[in-house]
Parts: C-alpha cells; sequence; structure tokens
C-alpha cells in the first residue's frame, strides 16, 4: 500500500505528516505536478485526526458517566 493511501500509525504520526505537508505547502517546495496527491493525503489525515479526537472525546465522556 502506497504512503498516499495508508493509513497513520497514530494521531502524533498523522499530525506530524500534515505539518510537513502544511510547510511545504507554504514555502512552495511542492512541485505543481504533486500538489494535487499532496492535498489529497492532507484530507486522509485531517479526517483521520478528526476521527480520533471524536472517538477519544466518547470514551472519555464513557469513563465519566461510569
Amino acid at each position: 500500500m502506497s504512503k498516499k493511501n495508508k493509513e497513520p500509525k497514530s494521531y502524533a504520526a498523522a499530525a506530524e505528516e500534515l505539518e510537513s505537508i502544511v510547510e511545504a505547502l507554504q514555502s512552495d517546495h511542492v512541485d505543481v505536478d504533486q500538489l494535487t496527491e499532496q492535498v489529497k493525503r492532507a484530507k486522509i489525515l485531517i479526517t483521520y485526526c478528526q476521527t480520533r479526537l471524536r472517538n477519544t472525546e466518547e470514551e472519555v465522556k464513557e469513563l465519566f458517566e461510569e
């Protein structure tokens, strides 16, 4: 499975990869031909992070309801 479709190992890994994509985009180090792929990967990472945060929030709420 290629990196662009691979799920991150952890929230921290996803955040780190997302940060590196943002830095590359801000510094104009992304070739126009790679721009679409980088944005697609960023979307995957953002979705992963949002899901992890939602799941963690639900788990913490459940712990306090016990």
